[in-house]
């Protein structure tokens, strides 16, 4: 009796698949594209990047109906602002929010009457301290959520110790900034947090995410103090084990120096008008930009154009580059119910497009009757992007030669892509 023939399934489908799954060692390798290692560089020859600002109403965490809606509302809104490079989020207090309910309707356990739960929760909350209280502001609650995301990983837990307000931010997006650097990233900015260890009169230590390192600044600073510092790339590896050299800079720098975006920063104002009144920039804000579904100008105009209301008569460059732009948006009701709530501002509702150098229906075909407010941010800063972006350069760049024109903004290296480890503020376990 002769031996039967082992069948070969090399022609199976399912084989294959499988046989190239085995063969793939690398857990993050993507068979359909390669991952962005970085956010490509953006870099002006005239060396002037206009800041971006914008300003959301706290209000709008309240119409959320649970806590962990509203942390995914303000993730939703962080996720804007770095994908469009703003610089600066206010957070404002338009007047019109309501209190904030402390329980969340999510429970775990055995399931209990709603009376039970509400009395349980409340006795804990009440033997926690004052700085270990959930917020009921909605505006404080968002200006928290925004700041957490926006800090890069390995520094969270020096600025952001346990709060109820982050009981949800593991349901947050990661930004995946460039200044959320992933381990092992070789990168010449980090953000730091300085320790408490002594470094002589000539400087300090600074906890940059570096791996069993500590850097040493040029500066004496205050320990807790977060700072940005610069390093040479070389140092990665011919420092010595424990330490490399650093030197601090404005958080700026990475984006004047290399085009490199560099996080945002995140304030509250008290009202509307407190929104220009406690501008940080010298000479203010020199575009002010109103969102509004009764807006005067629609975005679809072919003549549209980011600049003042006078300067659009003419045709000079200089009237129509800015340095320092902000985009409001209004809560549930709009900018206008913000600026009649607001006791201290000479104008009523109906005249709030004075306020500002431009007044824009973003959406105007839309096919609901309402436009959420981080609809709204996204939808406005993607339309608005191009136009911020020329900045003023299109009128130039239109009576330049040629080559003139593809010299007035460049990108500072080729894109480049990894297939490395995934963020470590993924939620994915798929690190090895």
């Amino acid at each position: 009796m002769g031996f039967m023939k082992k069948r070969s399934n090399d022609g199976n489908p399912s084989n294959k698949r499988r046989q190239r799954s085995k063969g793939n060692n690398h857990p993050n390798q993507h068979r359909f594209g390669r991952v962005m290692a970085q956010p490509p560089k953006l870099k002006l020859n005239s060396g002037q990047y206009p800041t971006v600002s914008i300003a959301v109403p706290g209000s709008v965490v309240s119409n959320a109906q649970t806590r962990e809606l509203q942390t995914q509302l303000a993730g939703q809104i962080a996720r804007a602002a770095v994908v469009f490079r703003v610089d600066e989020v206010i957070v404002f207090d338009d007047g019109l929010g309501s209190t904030l309910k402390t329980l969340s309707n999510y429970k775990r356990g055995p399931r209990r009457s709603e009376g039970e739960d509400r009395i349980s929760e409340q006795s804990q909350d009440n033997k926690k301290p004052d700085h270990l209280q959930p917020s009921t502001d909605p505006h404080a609650f968002l200006a928290r959520i925004l700041q957490y995301c926006e800090c890069p990983q390995y520094l969270r837990r020096k600025f952001f110790p346990m709060h109820p307000d982050l009981q949800f931010a593991g349901l947050l997006p990661p930004l995946d900034a460039p200044h959320h650097l992933r381990r092992g990233d070789v990168a010449s900015f980090r953000e730091g947090v300085v320790v408490d260890k002594d470094a002589g009169e000539d400087g300090s230590y600074v906890d940059c995410g570096v791996p069993n390192t500590l850097v040493q600044i040029d500066r004496v600073l205050s320990p807790g103090l977060r700072c940005t510092v610069q390093l040479d790339p070389k140092s990665y590896a011919t420092s010595k084990k424990g330490s490399m050299k650093g030197v601090v800079v404005s958080p700026t720098t990475p984006r004047d120096q290399d085009g490199i975006y560099w996080g945002y920063t995140t304030r509250m104002a008290s009202s509307i008008k407190a929104i220009f009144d406690e501008c940080p920039y010298e000479g203010g804000y020199d575009m002010k930009v109103g969102t509004s579904e009764r807006g005067d100008v629609s975005i679809d105009n072919p003549k549209f154009r980011l600049a003042k209301k006078e300067s659009l008569k003419k045709s000079d460059v200089d009237e129509e580059r800015f340095n320092h732009l902000i985009i409001v948006f209004g809560g549930v009701a709009g900018i206008e119910e913000s600026v009649d709530a607001d006791e201290s501002m000479p104008l009523s509702g109906e005249d709030s497009k004075k306020m500002f150098d431009v007044w824009v229906n973003i959406a105007p075909y839309q096919g609901s009757r309402t436009i959420r407010t981080e609809e709204a941010v996204f939808i406005t800063l993607s339309r608005l992007s191009p136009y911020i972006s020329k900045n003023g350069m299109a009128s130039e760049a239109e009576k330049a030669s040629p080559m003139k024109q593809k010299a007035i903004v460049k990108k500072t290296d080729d894109v480049e892509f990894s297939d490395e480890a995934v963020s470590e503020e993924s939620s994915d376990d798929e690190e090895s």
